[in-house]
């Protein structure tokens, strides 16, 4: 049980925020200096909201309702980028944000998917 689960959730959405912003802004980063490194980054990004959220969240339902918001997210963003003006829309990035909420919840059945638990109780003994 989390003890500083609201804390935990709100980050949770800063982080969701913080791929919204990179996601829509005009001129993002560069990404990484290698042939298809956004899909890297699209994965990663993903990977990470999918695994935080899946720690709140316990239950299997919960977990598949997180999951299908996320993976919707990944899509709309492509059509918000599409119709900004500035921004294109890839069905590979859709692919890419998918992937990574599969493998995030991959890595919530691993020590991985504890986090947050021995993050706290790392914290109680100090």
């Amino acid at each position: 049980m989390l003890l500083h689960r609201g804390l935990w959730l709100a980050g949770g959405w800063l982080l969701v925020g913080l791929v919204l912003y990179l996601s829509l802004m005009p001129s993002p980063p560069e990404p990484l200096p290698f042939p298809h490194a956004d899909k890297l980054e699209h994965g990663i990004a993903y990977a990470a909201l999918a695994l935080w959220f899946c720690q709140l969240h316990p239950r299997l339902q919960a977990r598949m309702t997180v999951l299908a918001l996320l993976v919707a997210m990944g899509v709309a963003v492509e059509f918000m980028q599409e119709w900004s003006g500035y921004r294109y829309f890839d069905i590979r990035d859709m692919l890419a944000n998918s992937l990574g909420v599969a493998i995030g919840y991959g890595l919530v059945h691993t020590a991985a998917g504890r986090l947050f638990v021995w993050i706290e109780s790392a914290l109680r003994k100090n």
